[in-house]
This record gives C-alpha cells, structure tokens and sequence, in this order.
C-alpha cells in the first residue's frame, strides 16, 4: 500500500534535465537545467519513492483513497528537500553584540583581536552539558526544518580539544536519531587554534590526539580545515587532512574566504570533497576543483552577514563546475534559511533560479556525499562540460526519483522562479522527510494530508 501519495503538483522539480521530453522548456529559450513536470505526483513507500508522473496516471495505478495518507498539493510547487552543504549548527552562548559591531564597522578580524568571533563559542560550548547541546542544535534544526532543508552538513570545530570536539560528534550523531532533518557529521578540530598555542603545536595535537580519537569513535565522515591566512596555512592545513584521509575521513577545506593562500588548489590536489567559501578564488582555481572532480561550496549568506565580497559564480559555472550552496549557519552568520540562500545567490552572485536551486539540491548533496548515483550530465554554463555526480551513498538526496529518499517541500508557490523572487518570505507549507509529514505550516484547511 502506498504510504504518502502527493498528488494534484502544479509544478514538480524532479531534480537535473537529463534529456526528458518531461522537461519544462525555460522561458529564455536556453537549454532546461531542471526536469520539471506539469500536473503530476509523488507516491512513496517505506521511505523511498516509488513513482513519478502525471498526476492522473498514478492516481490512477494508486489512488488516493487507498493511500494511508494522501495530500492534494492544489497546484503548488513541489521540489526536492533542499540541502544545506554546510553548517556549523551545533553551538552555544550567544555573540548578538558581534552583529553590532560589524554594524559599526569593525571587521571579523578585528572582532577576533577584540576577544570575540569562535574562541567565545568555544568556551560556551565547554561549559554546556550534553543535554544542553542537544536542545541548542534542535532548535536550530527546528528552524531549517521549517525553511524546507531536509538535509545538512554539521561541523564540529567549537571544542579545540579531544574530549568537547568529540562530545559535540556524538550529539551531532543523536540529533541525526531523534531528529527529521538528516545530518552529515564533519570533524573539524582545524577550526581555529586555542588562545595561548603555538599553530604548529596545535596541529600536532590535531594529528596525534584528536583524529584518532575521532576515528575510533567513527562518527565523522569528513575532516575540514580553516586554511586561511592567520589560521592553518596550506602546509599546516595539508598535514592534517592527510593524516585525516588516512583514518578514513574524506577532506574538506575552508578556502580563499578572506584572502586567497592555496587553499583551492590544495584541495584540488587532495581531491576534496568540496571546496568551501571561495569568495576569493580566481579562475585558475575553479578549473582546477573541475579537473580534480571537487565540489565548490558558495555561502552568499556569510558575505552578507559580513559585509564582505560575494563569491564570483560565474567563474565556476563557466568552467562546468556543479557549483554548491549552503547557509554558514553559525553564530556570526545566523541564518537558517536555503530559500533565502538561493534568493542570494541569484541577486548577489547571478545565479539563475534554476542554477540556485540545483545547487540547493542536488550540488549540495554532491558536495557532502549525499549525491547517489546518478547518470552523467551537462553541469555549469561550459556547454561541453559533464561531470559524473559521484557519492557513497545510494539514497539521491536533492532529487525525487524512483529509489530515492522521500524527501521533498510543498511551496505555496506557482514554480520554481517565485523561490528566489519571494525574497527572505518562507513560503513552505508541507515538508516531507523519510516519507513523513513532518513539519505543515498551512493558513486555512486546504491540503491538509488525511
């Protein structure tokens, strides 16, 4: 028996055009980014969807009636949950006052030097119990829940020592238990060096104490490291993800976000991941991360938050890169919201709406191994550009095709174009993970699923 049936779409984002005849054709005439399908449904089962297509044919094969539950979507758009390459969602205190100063002109470094920025963070998270952490990233999840994220990376990095960078792991894997939105655990010790250690001590702690530790717990899946001039330069930065690729961790790296040292093209020549920040990152470096097959991060919400440059987009879509998007959640950049993310990326960095909300989805999955199988595709604006979307896992995040997890958003919107348009408006109404109804944000009895 078919467990959801979302029926009556007005629009559905299944996930890349991949040649359809099902494919919406764009309104500028340019080649579809986005398989779009008119008047159709979702049925899912035991998690995973089980059909896509025209409302009437499988209502038809499933009806409504015979459903468990059914929800009519009236017409609205419907795409896949949206997923958010990178947080720092798990924290504590509050640094408000950070937000004030920035207003009257002090930079992020200049914060730091103050005594504020991550060691701040750092000694509230110290301080805070377990069960304290674990409502702190609830209520964080809470809101991304009700933005429409289904999926998001979290990092460690707010203990700078074995013992809280390993608490904040295992409350990141219990969030990931007891709540919808499906976590990616990364390791992040390299975060920032204690007040009061010499760099390299510190990543000789990072190499020898921290990571192992972080391996036998097998938690994380990824190590990430703030290469960034007055943090961990290239060599510091290259010994640790190193060391962490050889207990298991695959690499990510903070690069080029306020000054360009390496950090892209030392990814690159790992074969990272994922790239992530890149506001200062020249064309060089995305042909290198395209070459290498590694995933480039834009976080447009962290150049708004602190009033620095937005990354250049062009310079990666150019080159054919599967660009990336995430919110930076963090105390210094509180924002929650992947709809208003792609709102950005569109009006600050260029993007399209359909390149936004692939990066939203399906290149965000990509980018913390979230991305299943897929079949090779056009990516990016280079027309002979295709990469192969590659990941260990199977269950397809940022798409809704058969086999994939069930997870997607009912937008009380007419198409994918009013996501951006709509500006910081969230206009969620359902929000389905793992097949369930978890989150319903209605203003009047239509659509309610029964």
């Amino acid at each position: 028996m078919t467990d959801l049936l979302v029926y009556n779409i007005g629009k559905l984002v299944v996930g890349p055009a991949s040649g359809s005849d099902n494919a919406a054709d764009p309104t500028d005439g340019d080649t579809p980014l986005l398989d779009i399908r008119e008047d159709a449904a979702v049925a899912i089962e035991d998690g995973a969807v089980v059909a896509v297509g025209d409302s009437t044919a499988v209502c038809r094969q499933r009806p409504p009636e015979a459903a468990a539950r059914a929800l009519d979507a009236s017409g609205k758009l419907v795409t896949p949950g949206l997923v958010d390459a990178h947080t720092h969602a798990l924290f504590a205190g509050d640094r408000s006052g950070e937000f004030v100063a920035r207003i009257e002109g002090r930079s992020y470094t200049e914060i730091m030097d103050a005594g504020g920025g991550i060691p701040v963070t750092v000694g509230a998270v110290r301080e805070a119990s377990d069960e304290q952490l674990l409502a702190n990233i609830h209520e964080q999840l809470d809101v991304m829940l009700a933005h429409g994220t289904t999926t998001a990376e979290v990092k460690s990095g707010y203990g700078l020592d074995t013992e809280t960078e390993l608490r904040m792991l295992e409350i990141i894997e219990r969030a990931d238990e007891t709540h919808p939105v499906d976590l990616v655990p990364t390791f992040m010790g390299a975060h920032a060096v204690p007040e009061g250690v010499e760099t390299d001590t510190y990543v000789d702690r990072v190499v020898d104490e921290q990571l192992p530790a972080v391996a036998e717990q097998g938690i994380a899946r990824f190590c990430d490291v703030f290469c960034e001039e007055g943090v961990f330069d290239v060599e510091q930065s290259r010994r640790i993800l190193q060391a962490g690729r050889e207990y298991g961790l695959d690499p990510k790296l903070h690069a080029e976000e306020f000054t360009r040292i390496g950090g892209a093209q030392l990814a690159a020549e790992l074969g990272a991941t994922s790239a992530d920040h890149l506001l200062h990152a020249a064309g060089e470096d995305a042909a290198a991360l395209v070459e290498a097959d590694v995933t480039p991060v834009l976080l447009p919400a962290t150049a708004f938050s602190l009033s620095e440059p937005y990354a250049d987009a062009e310079v990666f879509l150019d080159a054919g890169a599967p660009v990336a998007l995430g919110t930076d959640l963090n105390p210094s950049c509180f924002v929650h919201s992947m709809g208003f993310v792609i709102s950005l990326a569109c009006l600050r960095m260029g993007m399209t709406p359909e390149e936004a909300l692939l990066g939203a989805t399906t290149g965000a999955a990509r980018a913390i191994g979230r991305a299943g199988e897929q079949p090779e595709r056009a990516i990016g604006r280079a027309g002979d550009s295709t990469v192969q979307a590659a990941g260990a896992d199977s269950d397809g995040a940022g798409r809704l095709h058969e086999g994939t997890a069930a997870d997607l958003v009912v937008f009380d919107l007419p198409d994918h174009v009013h996501l951006p348009y709509n500006g910081g408006t969230n206009r969620v109404e359902t929000v389905v993970t793992g097949g369930r109804a978890v989150h319903r944000n209605t203003t009047g009895d239509g659509g309610e699923p029964r």
